[in-house]
């Protein structure tokens, strides 16, 4: 049997202060039933990572790193995003742990199923995804997006599970796996499952945000839709190289037809026609190039190879 884990658990903050001595409470009295149940070692803790905040997240986190028991905390120079926030995180962990938890600092995700979690881990998985059984805390709007995205996601090829965002366990060694992808426009919940390992699902029931606002408006939840799909499928490429050729074939079709009129004498001033059709190849013309833009850039940046984050001051015990 294995013996007791070290465990890490990944929070990763931005202007996090209305919410983070709560979220610092419940992990805390987690750790220590866990501790003293004799299911994750001692020299388990909690990693804090300030992704540029504004307010006085890293002031709090420097606190619990003084006052209180299993905090550490890792502090970013400048807002670099969640995705890579919690890279930067996970990376710092890897090597200091047995298995890692990541979790967001907002308290909705449910903290009572990292036993299970846990569980699932020393049964022999690496991966342990959480999964919200349903989304009745999101409005209609985000509820039918959300939806709309796994489902695309899923028709482009990309592998993905339903319902999971970033509440997932990972074994050291599949966060090392993971630190072996150097892409720089990160999505992970398309990521770790690439990995391979075995992996496992516990499911919960996702609460409202304890408290602060929420910091994925729809624009950024638009942005990260949009790197998910163009970091893990070329199928919107292809579907305009199908969409070319059924434009060349209407247009051959447009051209046999006019041929034909000329030749018979039948010609009409055809001004609708000829504004609807310009408007038409015009706006595909405009949507593809954009598409194609969009892989260009992802290009334009990983090429470049520059630094995901740069750590400023790493807290640990």
């Amino acid at each position: 049997m294995k013996e007791a884990p070290v465990l890490a658990i990944v929070v990763p903050c931005y202007k996090e202060e209305a919410v983070l001595h709560e979220t610092h409470k419940r992990l805390s009295q987690l750790l220590d039933r866990l501790t003293t149940e004799g299911r994750i070692s001692p020299r388990s803790y909690i990693l804090y990572v300030n992704d540029g905040s504004t307010d006085r997240t890293w002031e709090i986190i420097k606190e619990f790193y003084k006052n209180t028991s299993y905090a550490c905390g890792l502090n970013l120079a400048g807002n670099v995003g969640h995705q890579n926030a919690l890279m930067a995180g996970l990376n710092a962990v890897k090597e200091r742990c047995d298995a890692a938890i990541s979790i967001d600092a907002d308290l909705q995700d449910d903290v009572n199923v990292i036993p299970e979690m846990v569980e699932r881990y020393m049964e022999g998985n690496d991966i342990v995804y959480g999964v919200r059984r349903e989304r009745k805390t999101d409005t209609f709007f985000k509820r039918t997006t959300a939806l709309a995205f796994y489902r695309l996601m899923k028709t482009m090829g990309a592998k993905s599970v339903y319902n999971h965002a970033d509440y997932r366990l990972m074994s050291s060694r599949a966060i090392q796996q993971l630190c072996r992808f150097r892409e720089r426009n990160l999505y992970l919940r398309g990521l770790v499952p690439l990995i391979g390992y075995q992996t496992a699902c516990v499911y919960y029931n996702r609460d409202k945000r304890f408290a602060g606002e929420s910091k994925y408006p729809f624009k950024k939840m638009l942005n990260f839709a949009i790197d998910g799909i163009t970091s893990f499928s070329v199928k919107p490429v292809r579907m305009i190289f199908w969409l070319g050729c059924i434009f060349l074939l209407i247009a051959l079709c447009v051209t046999i037809w006019t041929l034909r009129a000329y030749f018979l004498h039948d010609t009409v001033p055809g001004w609708s026609s000829l504004m609807i059709s310009l408007w038409l190849v015009g706006g595909t013309i405009l949507v593809s190039l954009g598409i194609v833009g969009e892989y260009i850039g992802k290009i334009y940046i990983e090429v470049k190879d520059r630094p995901r984050y740069n750590e400023e001051e790493l807290l640990l015990r």
